[in-house]
């Protein structure tokens, strides 16, 4: 798993590696989530949650008031840690979801209704049905039909254990955003007994087989696959022997046979990932593909910077996500040669798979809510990271799976060519580049955002109300 709780101002510049180990204000990228800062009378605590790497340090010895008691709006997050903080409202304004609500942009009103996300997580959340409910009240959202499957014996929630509780963050933050996107769509917490990150590719096993058995009984439309690790981590794939990672795609190729779409994030640390789990936890010295977003079966979601006002209407373009707490991830497979789709972006990917293909709002942004104990105390924190977006477009593909009648699988063919003609000239497609920012991250050379396809946002965003349509036509 990996989180990364953070605040505020003033940190250092994320492409310098010498700065962040000695800065107060470092970014330390680890498996577990330690406690974050107090910023004089309040503290931001800024969830970054991409669960397989990562996680904050803390930024001053003091842990207290790393919560909320009420959300607070966009201008107050600017003012007091420049930090801009987004209601679920905002965002679907911004991606333009109203009119798909009501019914304007496709003649009938789409909420996901009839559509099941599955979010699979080690441990989940064990308050995770009290902490929807809060949030659904509090942004006067509909409750959802809420189901938590267990596959093995799952232990008993421990508050001291970091990891159990950077897992029931996660959960939290996945399964809120989904929600939030597609408010009609029935969600399933599979939660499994062994905790991912400690265990490596057993602990991936253990999700998979929970996600296999639930599409092979027809429990799904579209499954979020929040578990990410660096490829080169697995072992024998450094050396070109990629058998420990091919033998976990099962669930992937079930899906894929099953015509279900699976979403995952494309990391949060740029261009690299963690390179060893022992302090001070450095990062790859050169690019690496974060697996199963570089996965031919899977689409990839990385992450944009939305400047947004008080009702949610742009300030700004969407720039690729790129600051102190992290960067969207992307970059070429190790493992896995360039498929079929990305043909047409040869130019950019070469002959290896690029990740990401679409993104959506990554930054520290987006307002939780959860009440168990531990993880700087219950209350309201502030989301990011690509596991932030990844939710969001599984809540786009499953008010398309609505608007088609049956689940689209995976969208990846559909969506590039979309793209296609989106660079064509077609204003229909509503897909919406991405032109400025990079995700050089921790020393490493990025790449560069620009018109077209690129290894930092994929095609850039969307506009909802005319994606969701077009996807449809094209599946």
């Amino acid at each position: 798993m990996s989180f990364r709780m953070a605040t505020q101002t003033g940190a250092s510049d994320p492409e310098s590696a010498s700065t962040r180990s000695k800065s107060k204000r470092k970014r330390i990228l680890f498996r577990i989530l330690l406690p974050i800062v107090s910023v004089g009378a309040l503290v931001a605590a800024v969830l970054i949650a991409n669960v397989a790497t990562r996680a904050a340090t803390p930024k001053t010895s003091s842990t207290e008031n790393a919560s909320f008691p009420a959300p607070l709006s966009t201008a107050k997050c600017w003012s007091q840690f420049k930090v801009r903080c987004y209601t679920p409202a905002q965002f679907q304004a911004a991606y333009n979801l109203t009119a798909l609500y009501s019914g304007e942009a496709t003649g009938r009103p789409l909420t996901g209704a009839g559509q099941t996300i599955v979010i699979a997580e080690a441990y989940g959340s064990p308050t995770i049905r009290n902490d929807l409910r809060v949030f659904d009240q509090k942004f006067k959202l509909p409750n959802p039909s809420l189901t938590v499957d267990q596959f093995g014996k799952v232990p008993p929630f421990n508050p001291n254990d970091p990891l159990m509780v950077g897992e029931a963050q996660e959960a939290t933050l996945t399964i809120e955003y989904a929600h939030a996107i597609a408010p009609g769509a029935s969600i399933v917490l599979a939660e499994t007994a062994v905790n991912t990150p400690m265990v490596g590719p057993a602990g991936i096993s253990q999700l998979m087989t929970a996600e296999k058995s639930l599409i092979d009984k027809g429990i799904g439309d579209v499954f979020l696959q929040t578990l990410t690790d660096a490829e080169a981590s697995f072992p024998g794939v450094s050396s070109g022997n990629y058998s420990s990672l091919l033998s976990l795609r099962f669930a992937l190729e079930d899906a894929y046979a099953h015509h279900v779409t699976v979403i995952a994030p494309s990391g949060d640390s740029g261009v690299t990932e963690v390179s060893d789990m022992a302090p001070p936890y450095p990062t790859y010295k050169y690019r690496v593909g974060t697996w199963p977003a570089t996965d031919p079966l899977v689409t990839a979601v990385g992450g944009t910077t939305l400047s947004l006002s008080s009702s949610g209407g742009r300030l700004s373009p969407d720039v690729a996500w790129k600051d102190a707490f992290g960067a969207s991830g992307g970059g070429p497979s190790a493992v896995f040669s360039r498929p079929q789709y990305q043909d047409g972006v040869a130019g950019v990917v070469g002959g290896h798979r690029g990740s990401p293909d679409i993104s959506m709002d990554g930054a520290p942004s987006a307002w939780g809510y959860y009440s168990f104990s531990g993880g700087n105390g219950a209350g309201w924190h502030i989301f990011g990271g690509s596991t932030e977006a990844a939710p969001m477009m599984a809540g786009i593909v499953a008010l398309a799976d609505q608007l088609a009648g049956h689940p689209i699988g995976l969208i990846n063919p559909a969506l590039y060519k979309l793209a296609e003609r989106q660079q064509a000239g077609d204003q229909g497609t509503g897909i919406v580049s991405v032109t400025s920012g990079n995700n050089s991250f921790g020393g490493v050379t990025g790449y560069q955002a620009g018109p077209g396809y690129n290894m930092v946002t994929g095609w850039g965003t969307i506009d909802a109300a005319k994606f969701v349509p077009a996807l449809v036509r094209l599946s």
